[in-house]
Order: C-alpha cells, then sequence, then structure tokens
C-alpha cells in the first residue's frame, strides 16, 4: 500500500503497529535498543518522516521511549498516559471531576480489599516496619505540609501491594492514585480533620496485617474508603450534582 494512497493519520498508525509488530515478533524487552530510524524504514518499507511520525505516537504512549543523542529504546510501558487521560477528564467539566473521583475511590479499595489475604501473606517484617515509618510521617506532618502528607500516603499504597510481585496492580495503583492526589484538590475534600482520620486508618492497617487479622484488615481499608465517599456525596450536594 503507497502512502500516497494513506491519509496521514491512517499512515501513521499502519507504521506505529508495524514497529509494535517488530518489537513483538523479535522479543523485545523493555530498555532493549530499536534499530536506527534509518534501519526501520528499510524493515518496514516507510519513509523517514512516516517513521518519525509513528514513533512519536508510540512515544507518547510510554511504548517507546526517545533518548537523544543515543537512539529510541523499548518503554518500560508505565501508565502516564492513562493518568494524563483520566486527570483531564476529571478537569475538563464539574461532572466528570466527581465521577473519575468516585471511580477511582472504588479501584483502589478494590485491589487493597480483593487481595487483602495475599497482602498479609506477603508483607515482611521489614515492609511493616516501613509502613509504620511512613504512618509516623504522616502523623508528624503539620498542616502546612499537605504535599508531604500526599507523598507519605501515596509511598504506602503503594508498598502495601508491592509484596505481591504483580506489576501491573502496582502500576495501577500508583496510577489511579496520581490521578485521584492531581483531581482531589479540586474538589476541596480532604480537611485537617480528616488528615487525623486518615492517619488513624492507617495504622490500623498496619496492625492488622502485623497481626494477620485479615478480617480487622479489610475493615480498616474499608473505614479508610467510606469517609472519602461519604464527603464526596456531600460535596456533589452541594454543587447540585446527582450522586451516581
Amino acid at each position: 500500500m503507497s502512502e500516497a494512497r494513506l491519509g496521514r493519520a491512517s499512515l501513521r498508525k499502519t507504521v506505529a503497529d508495524e514497529i509494535k509488530r517488530f518489537m513483538l515478533e523479535n522479543r523485545m524487552r523493555p530498555g532493549d535498543p530499536l534499530p536506527t530510524e534509518a534501519e526501520l524504514c528499510l524493515a518496514l518499507g516507510a519513509s523517514r518522516s512516516s517513521v518519525r511520525e509513528a514513533v512519536k505516537t508510540l512515544a507518547a504512549l510510554d511504548i517507546v521511549e526517545v533518548r537523544h543523542g543515543h537512539g529510541t529504546y523499548v518503554g518500560r510501558l508505565s501508565l502516564s498516559a492513562l493518568v494524563e487521560s483520566m486527570t483531564f477528564r476529571g478537569m475538563l467539566s464539574p461532572d466528570d471531576d466527581f465521577q473519575v473521583y468516585a471511580d477511582l475511590v472504588d479501584v483502589r479499595e478494590l485491589f487493597e480489599r480483593g487481595n487483602a489475604d495475599r497482602i498479609i501473606r506477603a508483607l515482611s517484617p521489614q515492609h511493616l516496619d516501613t509502613l509504620d515509618s511512613l504512618v509516623a510521617e504522616m502523623e508528624g506532618q503539620g498542616p502546612g505540609d499537605g504535599n508531604r502528607f500526599i507523598a507519605s500516603d501515596r509511598a504506602f499504597h503503594a508498598l502495601l501491594v508491592e509484596p505481591l510481585g504483580n506489576d501491573l496492580i502496582s502500576q495501577l495503583t500508583l496510577a489511579f492514585w496520581d490521578v485521584y492526589s492531581i483531581v482531589s484538590p479540586h474538589l476541596n475534600l480532604m480537611t485537617i480533620e480528616d488528615e487525623k482520620v486518615t492517619v488513624d486508618v492507617h495504622r490500623r492497617i498496619v496492625k492488622a496485617a502485623r497481626a494477620g487479622d485479615q478480617a480487622a484488615f479489610v475493615d480498616a481499608i474499608a473505614d479508610h474508603y467510606a469517609p472519602v465517599r461519604r464527603r464526596l456525596a456531600a460535596a456533589r450536594s452541594r454543587t447540585g450534582h446527582a450522586a451516581t
């Protein structure tokens, strides 16, 4: 099929698909170098401009990584594109703001409650000690330490699922958390009192995990997200949006 018969967007997608097929057929792994632009042109029968545009598309999706002066490599396949897309959706309109937030709360709780038994069995004493340290960090931060509080909270939830050894769950947890933390401030849902409650429930999560008490762990996770849902429902009511 000649490039003259294809639209620019269609051609870019076709060449991008061919590059992905090349990566799969050659069993390439994240971090592996791709052939040079000239070599890709020859292998795919495409022009330099087509390959260049296709690579830009794949780079935006983190499928490939362009290291200027070094070449193009198979990407680490992060979910940054998902984060940007969901964040934009959440900030595009008030209705989407609330819906994205509610969806993220559901997904985050699903990951942690649904894997409660596995998480408890996988957490080592060192993991538990680190989780306790993160709770202490959250407790020791003052009213003006919002960003540090969020960073500690994020690290806590990332470490909670890390021992599962499931890269997809870990990446999705961080991706959803990043969207959550970006969208949340625009809804003005968190207060200083909420931070105190958050510290307490995180401490209960660690205590239950250390005791191997799955029921207490699940209850603590549920209690962690229940106030978020109540504040979300109240905020929707104040702004005149019907709850879903």
